[in-house]
């Protein structure tokens, strides 16, 4: 990933103030539609940073591997379940 964009990029501020960050830019990034950004003044500069939602973007992981998987809820309950009682095992062996 390049730190530094070669040539200044060109985006409008729309009647509402919206913009639209170029599409190499958010994927290089990583900004999605759940991405927040800090945005700062400096003198008459405007510097945006992403600033990750971390529930946001962890619950997103998740929910794309599940897809991906063909899990369901209802899956992971079931193996959570199995898994409590393997650590429970482990944990308060039965002598």
């Amino acid at each position: 990933m390049e730190n530094i964009a070669p040539v200044p990029r060109l985006v409008l501020v729309r009647s509402r103030g919206q913009l639209t960050i170029p599409k190499d830019m958010r994927e290089a990034l990583n900004l999605d539609e759940n991405t927040g950004l800090n945005l700062f003044r400096v003198g008459k500069v405007l510097i945006m940073s992403p600033k990750h939602f971390q529930r946001t973007s962890l619950a997103n992981g998740v929910e794309r591997e599940m897809k991906r998987q063909g899990l369901t809820l209802k899956d992971l309950i079931s193996d959570l379940r199995v898994q409590r009682q393997k650590y429970i095992a482990e944990a308060y062996p039965e002598d």
